[in-house]
């Protein structure tokens, strides 16, 4: 089962109280304190983990507690610390404070302190001194730290796919990468996002990341793709996929999609984007429809090996400062095959010029 937003409580270990002890040997006589210090407490980490793709592990089990460090003992002999506790989570992992809304980590790779481990106290042989030869009281150990954590998945791509539920956006990944999305004639097929490595060339590549459709009125919780829009507020770039066979015209699902978007994030609103128009081999009055289209827009008509239309930019430099004009409108069958070499390249262009 996929989960990808879900509540624990952590808290690291407390640190082991100091030792009340004196020295008792025969012929010995007064031999003085020698109570040991309290071992440290277990911290807190996170750690990424490659192999897993969702939280749903911790659905069954929401409290994590690191060890408590020991108590120390006489002889001088300090406490053990408590065993830290390392909780694994997928790689794009981010980990709030339920209360305060406090993003704490952001996790990509790697292996992140959140808390550390509560102080042992000190025995009662660290206070002697000459003044006072025999002192009966030693130091509690300190209070390890704990809170009320949201654990959020937001996958790591670079494409990330928009569009409403059946316009295609799986079979497409499935065309261009290795995933392995269901796909079938009937809305909201995708019920998880899907990640998929994209090969350009023989030594460029680029993951893409198709998410379930979003319809008319996500934005106020109405079906599945608003809540997993997340998953793509990591992309440098966004792909709108428009069915040319759709009962709605083309630049009816443009502004549908932009407005969910714009209230989902205004930032993910502002990334660049490019337009797909997709089942062209199955769509009537195409021509007519991708000219309106382009004329709403207000995005020049190129046409480019017959099938091809772009903005002016694609052609050229991108200009990615205008992040409200499209950078290529480009219509494409999957079923066919149609201009997806095209498609490859126009989005590796873009991310390219995304990272200057």
């Amino acid at each position: 089962m996929f989960v990808d937003c879900v509540d624990i409580f952590v808290s690291s270990g407390k640190g082991g109280a100091g030792a009340v002890s004196f020295r008792r040997e025969k012929f010995v006589i007064q031999g003085g304190p020698d109570g040991g210090d309290g071992g440290r407490g277990g911290s807190v980490f996170f750690e990424v983990d490659n192999n897993s793709d969702t939280l749903s592990k911790f659905r069954g089990a929401k409290h994590y507690k690191a060890e408590n460090g020991r108590p120390g003992e006489g002889k001088n002999k300090t406490g053990r610390s408590g065993e830290d506790l390392v909780i694994k989570v997928p790689a794009g992992t981010q980990v709030f404070d339920e209360e305060s809304g406090e993003l704490l980590l952001d996790l990509k790779e790697g292996k992140h302190l959140l808390f550390e481990g509560g102080k042992g106290g000190l025995g009662n042989a660290r206070f002697k001194n000459s003044v006072n030869q025999r002192p009966t009281y030693a130091q509690q150990g300190i209070a390890g730290q704990k809170a009320h954590l949201r654990l959020e998945l937001k996958l790591i791509a670079d494409v990330g796919l928009v569009g409403f539920p059946n316009v295609g956006k799986s079979t497409l990944i499935s065309t261009l990468s290795n995933a392995k999305p269901e796909i079938a004639n009937y809305e909201f097929t995708t019920l998880v996002p899907n990640l998929g490595v994209v090969d350009v060339g023989d030594f460029d590549s680029f993951v893409m990341a198709d998410i379930p459709g979003i319809i008319d009125g996500a934005s106020e919780g109405r079906g599945l793709g608003i809540g997993f829009l997340r998953h793509i507020e990591r992309t440098k770039v966004l792909l709108f996929v428009l069915d040319c066979a759709n009962y709605r015209t083309l630049t009816e699902q443009y502004q549908n999609l932009r407005v969910e978007l714009e209230r989902f994030s205004a930032e993910l609103s502002t990334r660049p984007f490019g337009i797909a128009l997709s089942k062209i081999d199955i769509a009537q009055d195409l021509p007519q429809s991708i000219d309106e289209f382009l004329q709403n827009l207000g995005l020049p008509k190129i046409e480019y090996e017959g099938s091809v239309y772009a903005s002016e930019g694609i052609r050229g430099e991108l200009e990615l400062e205008k992040t409200h004009q499209a950078l290529f409108v480009l219509p494409l069958s999957s079923a066919l095959g149609t201009n997806l070499s095209t498609l490859k390249l126009f989005l590796s262009k873009a991310l390219k010029e995304s990272q200057k």
